[in-house]
């Protein structure tokens, strides 16, 4: 499937009718503006109430999927969403508990060492080891965004890793499931089978969770700046999908 290539005249969503939705959430970009370290972004009162709203209201048949660990985004959304998936897919939390995770790649070490290494180099640069998968962060040295990539693609030949692109991030995790994986998984199990998914997320790490829903009869929403995307609407920003959700019914 091509890319879209109106992706700047891509329309809102309608209204959000919760009653036979399944609704997917990335956090950073999406529920939360993208912060300049991981660590910033923190519990917010309106996010909390609108998350506990929608839980209760979608009767479970909410989830967060997101790169973050579950520990970080049970932090960030204090515990108020059952249903997660973290580290873009590799680790799964199902509404009713049950845990699914990956085993982490036996070179996982050798990828960190060698990210860490290369962001000795400048102090705005910053290593995340999640244990299934490393991040790379260059948001504070933007100058060095290029030979970052060049770095994390040299270690993923090296050791076997897949290469996670994201907002200012380069990220080498253990082969396995996505977001696009974690949104079937749930949608083949209560509480969400049978409601129409509907994703929504910022970035290229998204891209599959929008296949996903759309394949399974609903449909992807992208937040934030334009870019081509298989998403079918598009919200400007997180102040946009978060009006956009606080209007759900």
């Amino acid at each position: 499937m091509l890319m879209e290539n109106l992706a700047y005249a891509l329309p809102p969503p309608g209204p959000l009718v919760l009653a036979a939705t399944a609704l997917f959430l990335d956090l950073d970009g999406t529920l939360a503006p993208i912060a300049g370290h991981p660590r910033d972004v923190g519990p917010d009162p309106r996010r909390t109430a609108l998350l506990e709203r929608l839980e209760t209201q979608l009767e479970g048949r909410l989830a967060i999927i997101s790169g973050r660990t579950l520990t970080d985004i049970d932090r960030i959304l204090e515990g108020r969403v059952a249903a997660v998936a973290g580290i873009h897919g590799l680790v799964r939390r199902h509404a009713d508990g049950r845990l699914v995770e990956a085993l982490a790649h036996p070179r996982i070490a050798r990828a960190a060492g060698g990210l860490a290494a290369f962001a000795a180099r400048d102090p705005g640069l910053m290593v995340e080891d999640k244990g299934l998968s490393v991040a790379l962060h260059f948001r504070r040295a933007r100058h060095l965004a290029d030979p970052a990539r060049a770095c994390a693609r040299a270690l993923a030949l090296e050791t076997g890793l897949i290469l996670q692109d994201g907002d200012m991030v380069a990220e080498l995790r253990t082969p396995g499931a996505g977001k696009g994986d974690s949104v079937r998984a749930f949608m083949a199990a209560a509480p969400f089978a049978g409601a129409t998914p509907v994703f929504v997320g910022d970035d290229a790490t998204d891209e599959d969770g929008f296949l996903a829903a759309q394949a399974l009869g609903g449909a992807g929403v992208c937040v934030g700046a334009r870019r081509p995307t298989l998403a079918r609407f598009r919200l400007g920003e997180v102040e946009a999908a978060l009006t956009w959700l606080e209007a759900a019914r």
